[in-house]
């Protein structure tokens, strides 16, 4: 009977274990930073969107023929902003938000630029691909209601 020479053997395998997860690791972790990275911006935006539609809300219930109702509103659009975009740590009610209203269009804007969320974001920039996650120039909401004469 003839005898097959192995050329496999346990001890040539040494480091393929290690070289296999450097791979997998990579690979892992490229889609957890995607996935992390992205979701924090999407989240933003609709807190962005809920906020400013809950402003224009509580703003609505002010009754009409209060006294400075313009003031009224527009200080109790400011105060719902706040309360509701309160765990972003750098949004800044005064210079993030445009508050408007001339007596029949309540409109509520709000512009958070990039440069104050790569504060909290980390940004990757990688050859070939550039910035990650590559993100507008400023994250916008905006709501308004026409109300009636």
């Amino acid at each position: 009977m003839r005898r097959i020479p192995r050329n496999f053997s346990p001890h040539k395998q040494k480091g393929a274990a290690a070289i296999e997860f450097a791979l997998v690791f990579v690979v892992f972790f490229a889609v957890f930073y995607g996935l992390v990275t992205y979701s924090l911006p999407l989240l933003m935006m609709q807190s962005f969107n809920n906020a400013a539609a809950e402003a224009v809300r509580q703003s609505v219930a002010i009754s009409p023929s209060a006294a400075n109702y313009q003031t009224q509103v527009l200080n109790q659009a400011k105060a719902a902003l706040s309360t509701q975009l309160s765990w972003i740590p750098s949004f800044n009610v005064a210079s993030d938000t445009t508050v408007s209203f001339d007596g029949k269009l309540l409109q509520v804007l709000i512009n958070y630029p990039k440069t104050k969320l790569t504060q909290i974001l980390p940004v990757l920039t990688l050859p070939g691909i550039g910035d990650v996650p590559n993100l507008p120039t400023y994250l916008s909401a905006e709501a308004s209601l026409q109300l009636a004469p």
